[in-house]
């Protein structure tokens, strides 16, 4: 991942650092852990960079949730049948551990940042399998906000700072 986010940055070479981590935030598989990474590269410092890469992250979210099922209707009179296909499959495989908990469980997907879940990809569950744009979204955003937390610790060396709050 760090060296794809290394090529972007150096693509985006002249651009503002915020609005680079704003873009790479708003990218499916990189979301807002990419963007973090970014910001650390760039040495944008932590709170900014975090509202920055949430805000980015969850920009693209509504639009997934509330069109990607009309969206898919069309590309499947496309060329892009197999791409669409390819994302249905992807979405069925991770709805199972989502499913098993509905709410929470999108949550702890989105929240947890592994390879292969985010918020991109909780949102296109949450859509195929009819949840209700509220609860969607109340699982999505709380689980970027513990993402971003769980990134920034790694990145930011964030978790030795609380501790030296404290001592």
């Amino acid at each position: 991942m760090e060296g794809l986010i290394q090529s972007m940055i150096e693509a985006m070479a002249g651009i503002p650092k915020e609005l680079i981590i704003f873009i790479v935030s708003m990218c499916p598989i990189l979301e807002c852990r990419g963007g973090l990474i970014a910001a650390s590269f760039l040495g944008v410092d932590l709170l900014p960079a975090l509202g920055i890469c949430i805000i980015g992250n969850l920009l693209p979210i509504p639009f997934i949730l509330l069109f990607i099922e009309r969206i898919f209707a069309k590309l499947k009179n496309t060329r892009f049948v197999k791409l669409v296909d390819k994302l249905e499959a992807k979405a069925n495989e991770k709805a199972e551990v989502i499913m098993k908990h509905k709410v929470f469980g999108l949550f702890l997907f989105v929240g947890i940042p592994l390879p292969g879940t985010g918020a991109w990809t909780g949102a296109l569950v949450a859509a195929l399998f009819k949840f209700k744009f509220k609860d969607a979204m109340k699982s999505i955003i709380p689980g970027v906000l513990m993402a971003s937390i769980i990134i920034a610790s790694l990145f930011f060396g964030l978790i030795p700072a609380i501790v030296n709050l404290f001592v």
